[in-house]
């Protein structure tokens, strides 16, 4: 199945149009099978979101979007966070400690929100985001080729605020995910595969070769 990992409901990042209703619907037109809500800094929909799951069977998974001293990192499977700004290390120790998994969001974005060449120093990233749908392809190339050095998950995602990037990108999970210990473990497997949308269909990407083409879902 494919999963967008990095999205935006407008309820709490107040950045994003998105209503989770619309976010549902246009996930369904697009052939993912899931979606994963990861507002900035708040995992408020989190309860909404799972009463949502519950009455559409459309699964979706609550993380957040923590923007730490060094950067955004994403995690899922946590109930606590810090409500200020810690270090990277500070943030990735939590996850963990609750049993959770995070991944590193655009780290080479040109916008000083990354954690850039910190991804070599910090410990315990399960995954870096190679596809993101808001950054430039030359600093998603180079976020590969650190997670392949690095050997970490590499995970797809829009990063969308809009409806017209929902799903651009997306991770392929090897197994059917309804649950967040099921979402976990299999990231965790290692077979998860960065995804892109072209052609009506959902296509893997191999990081060897470039992506220059222009996104749009229309």
């Amino acid at each position: 199945m494919f999963i967008d990992m990095h999205m935006h409901e407008s309820t709490y990042s107040k950045d994003s149009n998105l209503k989770l209703e619309e976010m549902v619907s246009l996930a369904k037109q697009r052939g993912l099978g899931a979606i994963c809500i990861t507002d900035h800094d708040d995992m408020g929909l989190k309860k909404y979101a799972e009463a949502y799951a519950d009455k559409t069977g459309f699964p979706i998974f609550v993380g957040i979007e923590y923007y730490s001293l060094q950067g955004d990192i994403v995690a899922f499977g946590i109930h606590d966070y810090p409500k200020e700004r810690v270090s990277a290390q500070v943030f990735i120790d939590s996850v963990r400690a609750q049993g959770g998994i995070c991944f590193s969001a655009h780290p080479f974005r040109n916008n000083n929100r990354g954690l850039e060449e910190k991804l070599m120093t910090v410990k315990g990233l399960d995954g870096v985001e190679v596809l993101n749908g808001s950054t430039l392809p030359e600093a998603n190339q180079k976020a590969a080729d650190y997670a392949r050095a690095l050997g970490l998950v590499t995970v797809g995602a829009s990063d969308c605020h809009i409806p017209e990037k929902l799903g651009i990108f997306a991770t392929y999970f090897p197994e059917d995910v309804r649950t967040m210990e099921e979402f976990i473990r299999v990231f965790k497997s290692g077979g998860c595969r960065p995804a892109y949308y072209w052609g009506g269909e959902y296509r893997l990407w191999d990081m060897n070769v470039a992506i220059h083409k222009p996104f749009k879902i229309a």
